[in-house]
């Protein structure tokens, strides 16, 4: 090969190369070959920043995020300014309320946020010089499935008899006890210290060691937002409850003697006769607290396994009268209007039940059953002995009372 020709095939490998170079490189080229200036972007960029508003808008829960809470997730801060304007709506495109703060540096929903549904959030701001900043966001609530609730009783605002436990029942199992219980509160006017009982994964009841104080108040706090029950399940309730404790009530039924004591304050204010299990269908013994109370209501042995040959109840009445009950397993105290009064206060011959003599149709207001009726609240107690049968189960209804202090405090999960 001539030079020539080797300089020739050096310059063609040379401009080659420079090509590829050229081709594979962000910003490789001379600028000044090219005739721009390295300074121009970045002026240019430094000019528009200093244009930009000095607003800074912060949206929670961040863009993108799932299993949100419904109660606390959602909100709008903004510093170095004020917020102008901030819409949040469904994906479909309902709007949701919300409240922006005095000083207009924050926002909130005014409602409790739906499960199971994704949320945008639009919200605009100005700074000092008037400069105006946007920011957007979308997330998701926590679904059914993967969160839960406790139902619980007594009912907020109600006003109750000394024997009623804070009772929780959940909608899932709960495996991490110890956190949800910690979500959980319960406290007295009256200074007595209250504990909680977990009876499965589902319930828990909270007393103190004896019978509420009369005339005291009592507050249930759930504090149970985003607290993990169980692997990937939250919380969602936020929610303060509380309910009054009215006189202090409570019955003693002999079923020896077959006659109710009623007392106020330890007082004996009434002596009912009554009618309890018979030797075949014993009644429970032991502390029950009443549930419900139903001025009329239908008993049907079936639903409770007395049942003939054929499968139907040994009795199915329809409009048994002043009816309390005390377990869920179907144990009353309630009105007898189709037993011969002579039964009362002499022989046992009820499923279990505790019978009093009563008149069909609940409106006769001489009967001892209305009085006991309308002298009893929810959460009134009835304690039952000489029967001959086993005391009743502490879950049983709301019968925690059953169990001593040491062991019903060894049920806490902290």
């Amino acid at each position: 090969m001539t030079d020539s020709k080797r300089r020739k095939g050096l310059m063609a490998a040379s401009a080659l190369l420079g090509g590829v170079l050229v081709l594979t490189a962000c910003s490789g080229s001379d600028d000044k070959a090219s005739g721009g200036d390295s300074s121009t972007q970045a002026q240019a960029d430094e000019a528009a920043a200093k244009k930009s508003s000095q607003a800074d808008i912060t949206i929670t829960p961040k863009d993108g995020s799932g299993n949100a809470s419904i109660n606390n997730s959602a909100a709008v801060t903004v510093t170095k300014g004020t917020l102008t304007g901030v819409t949040m709506t469904t994906a479909d495109g309902k709007a949701v309320s919300g409240a922006l703060s005095a000083d207009k540096k924050s926002w909130k929903p005014s409602v409790q946020l739906e499960r199971s549904t994704t949320y945008k959030v639009a919200a605009e701001a100005k700074d000092s010089a008037g400069l105006v900043a946007h920011e957007n966001a979308s997330f998701t609530t926590v679904s059914p499935a993967n969160s839960f609730i406790g139902s619980f009783t007594p009912e907020d605002g109600s006003t109750v008899g000394v024997g009623m436990p804070v009772s929780i029942n959940f909608d899932k199992q709960i495996t991490n006890k110890a956190a949800v219980q910690k979500g959980i509160t319960v406290s007295t006017t009256s200074g007595q210290e209250v504990a909680c009982h977990w009876f499965s994964t589902q319930r828990m009841d909270c007393r103190p060691q004896d019978y509420w104080k009369e005339n005291s108040t009592v507050t249930l706090k759930l504090a149970l937002d985003g607290v993990e029950g169980a692997s990937g399940v939250y919380g969602v309730q936020q929610k303060t409850v509380t309910f009054h404790i009215g006189r202090n009530q409570v019955s003693y039924v002999d079923a020896k003697t077959k006659e109710m004591k009623v007392t106020q304050d330890g007082k004996t204010i009434k002596t009912i006769p009554i009618s309890a299990g018979s030797p075949e269908h014993k009644t429970y013994q032991g502390v029950m607290v009443m549930s419900e109370k139903f001025k009329e209501t239908r008993m049907n042995g079936a639903t409770v396994g007395f049942t003939d040959s054929d499968g139907k109840g040994e009795y199915d009445i329809k409009d048994v009268p002043h009816a309390i009950r005390l377990t869920s397993s179907g144990t009353f105290l309630h009105g007898n209007y189709w037993g011969a009064k002579s039964v009362f206060g002499a022989v046992n011959t009820s499923h279990g039940c505790v019978g009093l003599s009563d008149t069909k149709g609940a409106n006769d207001t001489s009967t001892p059953a209305y009085w006991m009726y309308s002298h009893s609240i929810v959460g009134d107690v009835v304690v039952i002995s000489h029967t001959g049968d086993k005391t009743v189960a502490p879950d049983n209804g709301l019968n925690g009372w059953n169990m001593n202090w040491a062991a019903w405090k060894a049920g806490s999960a902290v």
